[in-house]
């Protein structure tokens, strides 16, 4: 797969001075497998023997002093996760590292024919130099005999009559292998590896106490945990717990920050003279910026949440039930990963998640998977989700966001199939995954985990989002309303001065608090400031950004977006996190009455042209309009072509719009 192939690049290419290999103590005839392939190239390499303490639990006792003298490299005992023997393994790994002497090749004997047809090859290879510069000569002939495509296509660029006549020595032993014994040499290989690894454990290095078919723990719960019937049932009461705990516990932190950044702006206003400083500082940074920090707290918990579950071992379970799903819409179980990275859950990045296609090792189910992780619930898409839901579905937080969930992998998996079935067509391939055991997390790993999850979304908030907030602040207050406009609006402000009494007139004049008018001087107010509140519109109208989402509200008011959404979503682009802080930037720009206070929510569930509906639809184009542009980025590089990338730009966007239509103009059908 693509991820083995980066792996062994690095360690060909880069020659570390020492690789440590961690190895599941529990089952280390499986896991040395890797280990042996290592001791093959010649790579030096340290073995840990990791979760010993569940070996132990087991009845495995591992004599690791002999299976370093058998394996000739050193071995150390940890327990990771609470840092058991890490300190010696760092020891051995900086005195491995030190060593300026060679590494002796590991060499496994797999059969007479294989190793007279190795012998041969290498001879060949030595002679013509052959890639030895950077592998092995041994090494590249059992590559050939296996059949690695990479080594293949290397040895046909790199001299292509060699590398003929190596491929017609590995043929010709292949097909009489396949005659004799009825396998093929890739399988060979695998079986004597197996057997070598069989055979120094069979040493005395590792004895079990208990019978190999007693179920232990892990195995008991997995018979309810993967049930066909409950496992299913299980896991949608897990998912929406986690967002009955986010929305539930985070609403009190929320509305702390939701006050200081109010008490930001209060200070900002009073001690600041007005001017293009103090607008972008109010809406600009604390507005446009603190709308996104506001969600700290729901993203915080989210991530807690979801640790907990990975730590745990749950989410291996998630992949291991989702299998047979996926396989009905034309993906592989390894699918599941990627999706759930990218924010199957919630709260994930596309970014990894579609690096993370690399353990995939059909191209086509890979194109397919990387084209649709981008549709999971990323970290960037809950501040939106919380906001419109805050704003619009208070009383059904928990039961929307699991709703939301389901969309979004619906939505992935029926247009993994329409690819499948269309650009990407190809044979599915099985799917094998091993399940780690449930652990305990520690709370110091889980705490680890939320923070560096939570750093990386208050650092982009603070550098790649304030940077495009200031952007598009400049772009809704540039260029200026026209002198003839402003005078117009002035104009309509003395006309209601100087009609109203004259005590009215003047009490408005000077008072500067509105809870100190009286009735007729505040109904007065009122009437100014709606004026100003005109004059603020037609001024964010007039800007570029504003002339940008007038241009495309032609088109966007079928699913109900107004010229300020517009602006949103076309910032969206770069960044989704942008489209809150826009939002908060816009309606900061439009206020004009000092005394109206409350969160962008309040202010989107009072504003004109919102709804529930509305809410909905901007949601669905949410879900599913095109990635931000690193993801963009990211695909076309794992896809190897930009025309990939762009494809998921304009057929995501295209998706999202049409979806976002469906549901705005059946919603208002029905008279939601």
């Amino acid at each position: 797969s693509m991820e083995e192939l980066v792996a062994r690049n690095f360690l060909v290419n880069e020659k570390p001075a020492v690789v440590v290999d961690i190895v599941d103590a529990a089952n280390l005839e499986r896991n040395l497998y890797l280990a042996i392939q290592f001791m093959e190239m010649g790579v030096p390499v340290v073995i840990a023997l990791n979760m010993m303490d569940v070996a132990h639990k087991r009845g495995i006792h591992i004599d690791t002093q002999k299976l370093e003298e058998l394996l000739g490299v050193h071995v150390e005992p940890i327990v990771a996760r609470r840092g058991h023997g890490v300190p010696e393994l760092m020891e051995t790994v900086f005195q491995v590292a030190e060593q300026k002497s060679g590494v002796t090749p590991l060499k496994i004997s797999y059969g007479e024919d294989m190793d007279r047809a190795i012998s041969e090859m290498t001879v060949d290879i030595k002679d013509a130099d052959f890639l030895v510069d950077r592998y092995r000569p041994e090494w590249i002939a059992l590559k050939y005999l296996e059949g690695d495509h990479q080594i293949l296509a290397l040895g046909q660029k790199h001299n292509p009559v060699v590398a003929k006549k190596l491929a017609a020595k590995a043929d010709q032993l292949g097909r009489h292998i396949q005659k004799t014994t009825g396998a093929d040499p890739e399988a060979i290989v695998a079986d004597q590896r197996y057997g070598f690894i069989k055979s120094i454990l069979n040493q005395g290095v590792s004895t079990t106490q208990y019978d190999h078919q007693r179920l232990y723990m892990s195995d008991k719960i997995d018979l309810v945990v993967t049930n066909r019937l409950v496992g299913p049932l299980l896991m949608v009461v897990v998912i929406y717990g986690l967002y009955y705990f986010t929305f539930t516990y985070s609403e009190i932190p929320i509305g702390w920050l939701e006050t200081v950044f109010s008490w930001c702006g209060g200070v900002v206003d009073a001690y600041l003279p007005d001017g293009l400083l103090k607008s972008m500082i109010i809406a600009g940074v604390i507005d446009g910026v603190g709308g996104v920090l506001g969600f700290v707290p729901l993203i915080m918990f989210m991530f807690f949440g979801i640790a907990l579950l990975e730590d745990s071992g749950y989410l291996a379970r998630v992949a291991y039930m989702l299998d047979r799903v996926f396989k009905l819409f034309g993906l592989h179980g390894s699918s599941v990963m990627p999706f759930i990275v990218s924010g199957g859950i919630a709260g994930g990045c596309a970014v990894p998640g579609v690096m993370a296609t690399r353990t995939l090792k059909s191209p086509k189910e890979r194109l397919a998977t990387l084209l649709t992780a981008p549709f999971m619930n990323c970290g960037a898409k809950l501040p939106i989700f919380a906001l419109l839901v805050a704003a619009f579905f208070a009383n059904r937080e928990a039961e929307v966001m699991f709703l939301l969930t389901a969309i979004s992998w619906l939505g992935a998996l029926i247009v993994a199939k329409f690819l499948r079935m269309t650009a990407v067509k190809g044979e599915s391939t099985p799917f094998v995954m091993e399940l780690p055991p449930y652990r305990l997390p520690t709370l110091k790993g889980i705490l680890i985990h939320t923070w560096e999850r939570t750093w990386q979304y208050i650092k982009k908030a603070g550098t790649v989002i304030l940077g495009i907030s200031i952007i598009l602040w400049a772009m809704m207050t540039f260029p200026h309303l026209p002198e003839e406009k402003v005078a117009v609006f002035e104009n309509e402000r003395q006309a209601l001065l100087l009609a109203a009494p004259a005590e009215v007139a003047e009490e408005i004049v000077e008072t500067n608090g509105i809870n100190e008018l009286s009735q007729a001087a505040r109904a007065l107010q009122d009437r100014i400031n709606a004026v100003s509140g005109r004059e603020a519109e037609a001024h964010l109208r007039d800007s570029i950004a504003g002339r940008m989402g007038t241009a495309l509200e032609a088109l966007s008011q079928f699913a109900g977006f107004d010229w300020r959404t517009n602006i949103a979503l076309v910032g969206g682009f770069a960044a989704k996190e942008v489209v809150v802080s826009t939002l908060g930037t816009a309606y900061s720009l439009g206020e004009v009455d000092p005394e109206v206070s409350g969160s962008l929510a309040d202010k989107l569930a009072a504003a004109p042209g919102w709804r529930p509906l509305t809410a909905m639809a901007l949601i669905v184009f949410t879900i599913f309009y095109a990635p931000c542009f690193v993801a963009v980025v990211c695909i076309a590089k794992e896809a190897g072509s930009w025309k990939w990338g762009a494809f998921s730009m304009v057929f995501n966007t295209v998706l999202a719009f049409g979806l976002a239509v469906l549901v705005y103009q059946v919603g208002s059908f029905l008279g939601f």
